[in-house]
């Protein structure tokens, strides 16, 4: 009769787990429902379920009759060795009288509770081991039965159906929250909102989708060495943001040079320890996919969860990098735009360009022409000929004027930021004029960076080697362009008559130096003597 009544039990239980099952479509409620009705159908004190991750260990684990305090004490959640392990490998029950009698048994770690008889079964998803079900301590006997095992066998394939249910449903509710996020995103791009917003939204909706307490968006720099973190959201966020940090060791470089996604258990055991996450100490699982189109990365979005918490799933990971690819087309989509508008702005300022130099400049120097033949006509009226050679050099004033105006208009000599090559081709037009051959030294690394500053810097280069020319009648002029310590350095030296740097000037060259220097958040520092002149302009970087 007792018999009878645990089996009848047994199975009103199964059955009762089926409707409990299905009702529910949260995946982690799903996997701790499963737990304890495990629990319940065999008599076990204890239970657990380990989700068997990609790389064949326990990346998460769920448990029952212990308590947090009791987890927190035991410590580091178990990857799969020992018994827990043999399931891994062999995918069939095993049921044991004394955990301690198998040869792969490991043992318990300290403050871990006191287990003797065991009982382990595998949950299967579509033909794929989903992970294991791990009973231990049968309630008011020395072992399970073969009717326990039977009985969780056949939760297990409920679990299996279960876990198949929540899963989809977890898929469709984030295919619809990553289509919100991209929607967002879109329309910040549609906008016009700055880069550095929309970036921070993409950070923001990749730690929201899979509920991450960290994310962030990291970029190579000019230098090609470094890569800086421009956006950070969530946990310890402020401490990362706008950190700048090298590419060698770096997951994020990795990750940008292969376009593959990387999924971790502890970042500090998969990255150098001078990486900024690292060195918070905080975060342990994490995920880093390419952010970019058509396999072109220019950064890395990164998620993470502090020590302690759940892993990643091979889920959560292909729902970022399905973010993190719309998130990409619509980034291009904003770059192309720019890049269009650009074009229409450059083409614009060319004509414009074009019609001062073949309209304007051409009128003003005829002009000037005429006032020169007609200077020879009046030696008789000498204040008419110093009038008319002012008047000569105004035009020439206006014409020097104009021909930096239209330098000024016309980006598409500087649209690839070839610097080394126009402050190059600035030194040989000015040394072919005054029959001095004026050396140039640049470093490439000073010019790449230096390239949003390029239109200020050989304007200011053209004004020092266009007074060293006229005025200091030096036979020997230079140019370098030199960086170090983050700081770019443009040196202008002659061997020239030196100056007073003193006693004020009266045009306006050194004056519009100072000014272009200042401007570009740099600082001028001018000595001059016996031995020559130099001009040297500092920018920090």
């Amino acid at each position: 009769m007792q018999a009878e009544n645990d089996t009848t039990r047994r199975l009103e239980a199964l059955i009762q787990a089926g409707v409990t099952l299905a009702s529910e479509l949260s995946l982690p409620a799903v996997l701790q429902k499963i737990t304890d009705l495990a629990c319940d159908v065999a008599d076990a004190r204890y239970g657990a379920l380990g989700v068997v991750g990609a790389d064949g260990k326990i990346g998460e684990f769920i448990t029952h009759g212990v308590s947090e305090e009791e987890r927190a004490r035991i410590g580091h959640l178990p990857e799969g060795h020992g018994i827990l392990g043999v399931l891994i490998d062999e995918t069939q029950p095993l049921r044991l009288r004394r955990i301690q009698d198998h040869p792969k048994s490991y043992g318990f770690p300290a403050n871990h509770p006191s287990m003797t008889s065991f009982l382990g079964v595998p949950i299967e998803v579509r033909g794929h081991v989903f992970g294991n079900l791990y009973l231990t301590e049968k309630i008011g006997e020395d072992e399970f039965t073969e009717d326990d095992e039977r009985a969780v066998v056949t939760l297990a394939t409920q679990a299996g159906i279960a876990i198949e249910n929540a899963r989809l449903y977890t898929a469709a509710t984030g295919n619809q929250l990553r289509l919100a996020a991209v929607n967002q995103v879109t329309e910040a791009i549609l906008e016009g909102r700055p880069t550095t917003e929309v970036l921070r939204l993409i950070a923001r909706y990749a730690r929201e989708l899979v509920g991450a307490d960290l994310s962030t968006i990291a970029t190579p720099e000019p230098d090609g060495v470094h890569l800086s973190i421009c956006v950070a959201e969530g946990a310890e966020a402020d401490r990362l943001d706008g950190v700048r940090f090298p590419m060698e060791g770096s997951l994020s470089a990795e990750v940008v040079g292969s376009g593959r996604a990387i999924m971790i258990e502890d970042v500090s055991e998969a990255a150098s320890p001078d990486q900024p996450v690292v060195r918070l100490g905080t975060i342990g699982p994490a995920m880093l996919v390419p952010l970019g189109v058509k396999g072109n990365a220019f950064g890395t979005l990164a998620v993470g969860n502090v020590l302690g918490r759940a892993s990643f799933t091979s889920d959560d990971l292909a729902l970022v990098r399905m973010f993190a690819s719309q998130a990409g087309v619509a980034l291009e989509y904003a770059r192309v735009r720019a890049e269009l508008e650009r074009v229409a702005i450059v083409e614009d300022r060319e004509r414009i360009a074009k019609e001062l130099h073949d309209g304007v400049v051409q009128s003003l120097f005829a002009v000037g022409m005429a006032l020169q033949a007609t200077e020879s006509m009046a030696d008789d009226t000498p204040e008419v000929r110093k009038r008319l050679v002012s008047a000569v050099e105004d035009i020439d004033g206006a014409i020097r004027d104009l021909r930096n105006y239209i330098f000024a208009l016309r980006p598409g000599e500087l649209a690839d930021w070839q610097l080394i090559r126009i402050l190059r081709e600035v030194a040989a037009d000015l040394g072919d004029s005054a029959g001095i051959t004026i050396e140039v030294e640049i470093d490439p690394r000073a010019a790449a960076r230096l390239a949003s500053k390029a239109f200020d810097i050989i304007q200011s280069a053209r004004e020092a080697l266009s007074n060293a020319v006229r005025h200091s009648g030096a036979t020997r002029i230079s140019l370098t362009l030199t960086e170090q310590d983050d700081v770019a350095t443009l040196d202008i030296s002659d061997d020239g008559r030196g100056f007073d740097t003193s006693v004020p000037s009266s045009g306006h060259g050194l004056s519009n130096l100072r000014a272009r220097a200042e401007a570009i958040g740099g600082s001028i520092t001018i000595t001059s003597g016996a031995a020559g002149t130099t001009v040297r302009i500092a920018v920090q970087l």
